[in-house]
């Protein structure tokens, strides 16, 4: 065991413990946090041997239009992650008042109300408690938002359309508006 690096020693590449910085070291924290005590519906880890770059689920949840999806995210962190946060965006299909046509998403903790506090977790349930309680006031979607307010069922059949959608493979990686 390195005395230096200690537990670090447990991540599947060598490469991790290559250019240590505060940012990587946190990502480091964040990703043994989100294995010792994962979150309820979602999941995240590194991608391609590089901290910088996760891959993230999200499930729906339960109760909620969006129940029974599995939807993929990917997040990317700079070197001044805590300090500021990642760019998140949905690779999967999305329907949703806060999701732009790109997949980034409209949340006030990934712009103006960002904190250091947050971790990967927070992050990831926090976008899962989006799904079921979109701010339609700060559309990403105006279409999305409209049918939210306007037309509740229409809505929630789009939605349906997506979380069948994120089942299948060959059609999860492109996004919707």
């Amino acid at each position: 065991m390195d005395q230096e690096t200690g537990s670090l020693l447990h991540f599947p590449s060598t490469r991790y413990l290559t250019m240590s910085t505060p940012a990587r070291r946190r990502l480091m924290r964040d990703f043994q946090k989100i294995q010792k005590d994962p979150p309820s519906g979602v999941s995240g880890a590194p991608s391609d041997d590089n901290i910088m770059e996760w891959d993230a689920l999200i499930f729906g949840p339960e109760n909620t239009p969006f129940e029974d999806g599995t939807f993929k995210l990917k997040m990317v962190f700079t070197e001044e992650y805590p300090n500021k946060p990642p760019l998140v965006k949905f690779t999967s299909a999305m329907f949703h008042p806060n999701v732009y046509a790109d997949g980034s998403i409209c949340l006030d903790i990934l712009q103006n109300r960002w904190s250091p506090t947050y971790d990967v977790s927070s992050i990831l349930t926090s976008i899962q408690s989006l799904l079921d309680e979109p701010n339609p006031n700060s559309p990403a979607n105006n279409c999305a938002a409209s049918l939210y307010t306007e037309n509740r069922r229409e809505y929630e059949r789009k939605v349906s359309g997506i979380v069948e959608q994120s089942w299948r493979k060959d059609d999860n990686e492109s996004t919707s508006s």
